[in-house]
């Protein structure tokens, strides 16, 4: 019982066993959803959100990611936000292929969904016809919220491992869509000695 507690102190929950009698999957699900590492594909007004997400007021240090690489080679998140051309789709493709496995993308916004308000031969229809997409984020653009709750619904997919098992029934993405979330409200700081 005394293992048991201290695992849990350290936050290693969902893991019932020591380094030792534990199972190398689930420590193996354990570090990658709790050291995901994302490289940004950002084109459009989508991008702004995504840099404000990992801005200090949202702290994505709190998942794991410190950074956006901008090496694919060091990233396992895809984050593709805003449209993509035609001309850009086989840079993407290039990107995603330099990506090593396990590796996971999620699409941000309506114009990287579907399209968007882009209905033409210029914008690619959506990048699951590029790529295989995990999460797909709502919005036009979607808030910093909706980001962090796609990226902690992947992570919950990681960890119980449901996402190889989506993948192995489609053959491509997990293709989960995620609800849009509300903005946090956030009070006002009060400058000491300035009056209103």
């Amino acid at each position: 019982m005394g293992q048991l507690s201290d695992i849990r102190e350290h936050g290693l929950e969902g893991i019932e066993h020591n380094f030792l009698t534990g199972k190398l999957e689930d420590f193996l699900r354990w570090v990658r959803y709790r050291s995901s590492w994302g490289a940004t594909f950002g084109t459009a007004c989508c991008a702004i959100e995504m840099m404000a997400a990992g801005g200090p007021h949202y702290d994505l240090a709190r998942f794991g990611m410190e950074v956006f690489r901008a090496s694919p080679r060091q990233a396992d998140i895809l984050i593709v936000a805003g449209r993509v051309s035609q001309k850009m789709a086989p840079v993407l493709r290039n990107i995603y292929d330099q990506m090593t496995e396990p590796k996971w993308v999620i699409s941000m916004g309506v114009c990287a969904s579907t399209g968007g308000m882009f209905n033409n031969y210029a914008i690619v229809q959506g990048v699951d016809e590029v790529i295989p997409v995990d999460v797909y984020a709502p919005g036009c653009p979607p808030n910093p919220e909706t980001l962090i709750h796609s990226i902690v619904t992947l992570h919950g997919l990681i960890r119980s491992d449901e996402i190889f098992q989506r993948r192995a029934e489609n053959g491509g993405g997990a293709g989960v869509h995620v609800e849009e979330q509300p903005p946090a409200r956030s009070t006002p700081v009060q400058l000491a000695g300035v009056r209103r």
